[in-house]
């Protein structure tokens, strides 16, 4: 579950932390845990004051940069470090082609990279 919400006030570090005890909450209730190794704050923007927050009884970690729906953002929402691992892993897939296949024409190895990658989310 993703939350997002505008922290620059009091007011919205209080709305967040009572989304975060609503669903301990609804937790409790639905004899339900969360995995809250997996849970992780992530203050986007330059001048996020960068509070705390409480999942139950325990602070959520926070974390520089997290995985959304397939895309790594970090805390400016640059997306570079998204690009340089798709990079990374097609030329990891290139480099096993070439060490595997023999027949090394442009239509073998066109179809081979096209089998094993797959395009950017």
């Amino acid at each position: 579950m993703t939350s997002s919400c505008v922290v620059d006030t009091l007011e919205g570090r209080d709305a967040i932390q009572r989304d975060f005890d609503r669903l301990g909450r609804l937790a409790r209730a639905t004899c339900t845990k969360f995995n809250k190794a997996k849970c992780k704050v992530v203050h986007m923007g330059q001048h996020n004051p960068k509070h705390n927050y409480k999942l139950g009884r325990e602070w959520i970690q926070s974390s520089t940069q997290e995985k959304n729906l397939g895309v790594l953002t970090d805390e400016k929402l640059n997306m570079s470090w998204q690009c340089a691992l798709a990079a990374q892993k097609a030329n990891c897939v290139l480099g096993c082609i070439k060490r595997s296949v023999t027949n090394r024409s442009r239509e073998v190895i066109l179809s081979l990279y096209s089998a094993f990658t797959r395009p950017l989310p």
